[in-house]
């Protein structure tokens, strides 16, 4: 995660959002106390975006937690696809 005030950001904006897109990094931009702004890529964005979705509702959250139990302890299974 990167940190920056309002005057370095507009010093050097290309470099700071280079390394959020580059890096996938988080970047803070302070603005006082308790006051500023994140600047995250799209892609990161799109993916919080899309879990926020996938748990946006109980059945939802709990087929995933189902998947994720089968994941860990080893109880899945493959299928061949068939192809024409």
């Amino acid at each position: 995660m990167l940190t920056t005030s309002v005057s370095n950001f507009r010093k050097d904006i290309k470099s700071y959002i280079d390394k959020v897109i580059n890096n996938f990094e988080t970047l803070i931009i302070n603005r006082g106390k308790n006051s500023g702004i994140v600047v995250i890529s799209l892609e990161e964005y799109n993916s919080l975006m899309a879990t926020q979705h996938e748990l946006s509702s109980k059945k939802n959250e709990k087929r995933l937690d189902s998947a994720i139990e089968k994941i860990n302890s080893n109880k899945t299974f493959k299928k061949e696809l068939i192809s024409d």
